[in-house]
């Protein structure tokens, strides 16, 4: 059960003065093309040319390192994404769908099991509301497949039978094409 937002941290608590300063901060995590130390410093430097009282280094350690963890986990889905994006084809939508949704329900459980406790009723809403999408997602293409499906058998017979009056072919003979063409046993009309 969710335990709340859990502690505020200085950072966190910043007035909103600081907002923009939090935000440089943050982006120059992300990037990771500075030392943490210089960062700080700096982040600090324009907190007290704003007078605020200025960040202790643990505090930003730790917000660095939280960022640094959603980083991780951000490139690891995107790096399976992209693993699964050569099979994302136009010809292959219906199977596509299904890899999708179950790529989906995935991260979906590992939110569920995600140990910290910081999962409120909200959440587990927007969760199952996600979940719901995804298996409507995939029943949606799975009824549009069959129904292309059944309209290219449609229109496969009708060709089939075309050609086969035109070459004077007979309704055995017109139905055996049919039935390697389609794949399946044809019945007489």
């Amino acid at each position: 059960m969710a335990k709340g937002r859990g502690r505020l941290s200085s950072i966190d608590l910043l007035p909103i003065e600081a907002a923009d300063d939090v935000l440089w901060a943050n982006q120059e995590l992300y990037a990771r093309q500075r030392p943490i130390t210089d960062i700080l410093a700096e982040f600090n430097e324009r907190l007290e040319a704003k007078g605020i009282e200025q960040i202790s280094r643990t505090a930003f350690y730790n917000r660095s390192m939280r960022i640094a963890a959603a980083q991780t986990r951000m490139r690891q889905a995107r790096e399976m994404f992209e693993g699964l994006s050569s099979e994302f084809t136009a010809e292959d939508v219906d199977e596509n769908t299904v890899i999708l949704g179950e790529f989906i329900k995935t991260l979906i459980q590992e939110l569920v099991d995600d140990s910290s406790g910081r999962r409120s009723p909200k959440d587990a809403m927007e969760l199952a509301r996600a979940y719901q999408a995804t298996v409507a997602a995939q029943k949606m293409s799975t009824d549009r497949r069959l129904k292309l499906q059944a309209e290219l058998a449609d229109k496969t017979e009708e060709v089939v039978r075309e050609v086969g009056k035109t070459h004077g072919w007979s309704e055995e003979t017109v139905d055996d094409a049919l039935a390697k063409v389609l794949g399946v046993e044809v019945k007489r009309k």
